[in-house]
Protein backbone atom coordinates (compact mmCIF):
# COMPACT_ATOMS: atom_id res chain seq x y z
CA UNK A 1 0.00 0.00 0.00
CA UNK A 2 1.42 3.40 -0.95
CA UNK A 3 1.03 6.86 0.47
CA UNK A 4 -1.92 8.95 -0.82
CA UNK A 5 0.37 11.87 -1.70
CA UNK A 6 2.55 9.54 -3.76
CA UNK A 7 -0.49 8.21 -5.60
CA UNK A 8 -1.60 11.79 -6.26
CA UNK A 9 1.85 12.70 -7.63
CA UNK A 10 1.88 9.59 -9.84
CA UNK A 11 -1.57 10.56 -11.16
CA UNK A 12 -0.36 14.10 -12.02
CA UNK A 13 2.68 12.72 -13.84
CA UNK A 14 0.44 10.29 -15.74
CA UNK A 15 -1.78 13.21 -16.79
CA UNK A 16 1.28 15.15 -17.95
CA UNK A 17 2.54 12.16 -19.95
CA UNK A 18 -0.88 11.70 -21.53
CA UNK A 19 -1.02 15.40 -22.45
CA UNK A 20 2.23 15.10 -24.45
CA UNK A 21 2.07 11.58 -25.89
CA UNK A 22 4.60 12.06 -28.69
CA UNK A 23 7.18 13.92 -26.63
CA UNK A 24 6.94 11.50 -23.69
CA UNK A 25 6.61 8.33 -25.79
CA UNK A 26 3.37 7.52 -23.97
CA UNK A 27 2.60 4.35 -25.96
CA UNK A 28 6.02 2.88 -25.25
CA UNK A 29 5.69 3.73 -21.56
CA UNK A 30 2.29 2.00 -21.51
CA UNK A 31 3.85 -1.14 -23.05
CA UNK A 32 6.65 -1.06 -20.47
CA UNK A 33 4.09 -0.60 -17.71
CA UNK A 34 2.27 -3.75 -18.86
CA UNK A 35 5.52 -5.75 -19.09
CA UNK A 36 7.04 -4.63 -15.79
CA UNK A 37 3.99 -3.88 -13.66
CA UNK A 38 5.50 -0.54 -12.63
CA UNK A 39 3.57 2.74 -13.11
CA UNK A 40 4.41 4.87 -16.16
CA UNK A 41 5.47 7.71 -13.86
CA UNK A 42 8.16 5.56 -12.21
CA UNK A 43 9.44 4.41 -15.59
CA UNK A 44 9.47 7.98 -16.89
CA UNK A 45 11.49 9.21 -13.90
CA UNK A 46 13.89 6.27 -14.25
CA UNK A 47 14.49 7.06 -17.94
CA UNK A 48 14.91 10.78 -17.27
CA UNK A 49 17.31 10.04 -14.40
CA UNK A 50 19.33 7.67 -16.58
CA UNK A 51 19.56 10.19 -19.43
CA UNK A 52 20.54 12.96 -17.02
CA UNK A 53 23.25 10.78 -15.51
CA UNK A 54 24.62 9.92 -18.96
CA UNK A 55 24.64 13.56 -20.07
CA UNK A 56 26.28 14.72 -16.85
CA UNK A 57 28.95 12.00 -17.04
CA UNK A 58 29.74 12.74 -20.69
CA UNK A 59 29.77 16.53 -20.73
CA UNK A 60 29.05 17.75 -17.25
CA UNK A 61 27.07 20.81 -16.31
CA UNK A 62 27.94 22.71 -19.49
CA UNK A 63 26.46 20.09 -21.78
CA UNK A 64 23.42 19.73 -19.53
CA UNK A 65 22.75 23.49 -19.53
CA UNK A 66 23.30 23.70 -23.30
CA UNK A 67 20.84 20.87 -23.94
CA UNK A 68 18.33 22.47 -21.56
CA UNK A 69 18.64 25.78 -23.39
CA UNK A 70 18.28 24.17 -26.82
CA UNK A 71 15.98 21.11 -26.93
CA UNK A 72 12.64 22.48 -25.66
CA UNK A 73 12.94 25.82 -27.51
CA UNK A 74 13.85 23.96 -30.73
CA UNK A 75 10.84 21.67 -30.35
CA UNK A 76 8.53 24.63 -29.71
CA UNK A 77 10.04 26.53 -32.64
CA UNK A 78 9.17 23.65 -34.97
CA UNK A 79 5.63 23.65 -33.59
CA UNK A 80 5.44 27.44 -34.07
CA UNK A 81 6.48 27.14 -37.71
CA UNK A 82 3.59 24.75 -38.33
CA UNK A 83 1.01 26.90 -36.55
CA UNK A 84 -0.86 29.76 -38.19
CA UNK A 85 -0.44 32.08 -35.18
CA UNK A 86 2.30 34.68 -35.70
CA UNK A 87 2.60 35.43 -31.97
CA UNK A 88 4.45 32.21 -31.19
CA UNK A 89 6.74 32.76 -34.19
CA UNK A 90 7.72 36.14 -32.77
CA UNK A 91 8.26 34.72 -29.28
CA UNK A 92 10.58 31.94 -30.47
CA UNK A 93 12.46 34.15 -32.90
CA UNK A 94 13.06 36.57 -30.02
CA UNK A 95 14.28 33.68 -27.87
CA UNK A 96 16.80 32.62 -30.53
CA UNK A 97 18.13 36.19 -30.84
CA UNK A 98 18.67 36.32 -27.07
CA UNK A 99 20.14 32.80 -27.11
CA UNK A 100 22.63 33.74 -29.84
CA UNK A 101 23.59 36.98 -28.10
CA UNK A 102 24.16 35.15 -24.82
CA UNK A 103 26.15 32.35 -26.52
CA UNK A 104 28.45 34.80 -28.29
CA UNK A 105 28.99 36.78 -25.09
CA UNK A 106 29.65 33.59 -23.15
CA UNK A 107 32.21 32.31 -25.66
CA UNK A 108 34.07 35.64 -25.69
CA UNK A 109 34.11 35.90 -21.91
CA UNK A 110 34.98 32.30 -20.99
CA UNK A 111 37.26 33.47 -18.19
CA UNK A 112 34.23 34.83 -16.32
CA UNK A 113 32.62 31.39 -16.20
CA UNK A 114 35.26 30.07 -13.82
CA UNK A 115 34.79 33.00 -11.43
CA UNK A 116 31.04 32.64 -10.95
CA UNK A 117 30.03 29.89 -8.51
CA UNK A 118 27.27 27.59 -9.79
CA UNK A 119 27.44 29.31 -13.18
CA UNK A 120 25.79 26.49 -15.14
CA UNK A 121 22.94 26.16 -12.64
CA UNK A 122 22.34 29.91 -12.90
CA UNK A 123 22.57 29.70 -16.70
CA UNK A 124 20.05 26.84 -16.79
CA UNK A 125 17.60 28.75 -14.59
CA UNK A 126 18.06 31.87 -16.73
CA UNK A 127 17.28 30.03 -19.96
CA UNK A 128 14.25 28.32 -18.43
CA UNK A 129 13.03 31.79 -17.41
CA UNK A 130 13.65 33.03 -20.95
CA UNK A 131 11.44 30.40 -22.58
CA UNK A 132 8.89 29.57 -19.88
CA UNK A 133 5.41 30.49 -21.18
CA UNK A 134 4.45 32.12 -17.88
CA UNK A 135 7.36 34.58 -17.90
CA UNK A 136 8.49 34.90 -21.55
CA UNK A 137 11.68 36.52 -20.37
CA UNK A 138 13.22 36.55 -23.84
CA UNK A 139 10.94 39.40 -24.88
CA UNK A 140 11.91 41.41 -21.81
CA UNK A 141 15.65 40.83 -22.30
CA UNK A 142 15.35 41.73 -25.97
CA UNK A 143 13.47 44.97 -25.26
CA UNK A 144 15.54 46.05 -22.26
CA UNK A 145 19.07 44.99 -23.21
CA UNK A 146 19.53 43.97 -26.84
CA UNK A 147 17.30 46.40 -28.72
Amino acid sequence: MSHPKLEQAVQKVDEFLAAYPTLCQYDRLRELEKKTGQPKAYLFFAIVSLLTTIVMSIGGSKLFSDILAFVYPAYMSFKAIDSSDATDDTQWLTYWVVFASFSITESVMTFVVSWIPFYYIIKSAFFMWLYHPKFMGAGLVYKQIIK
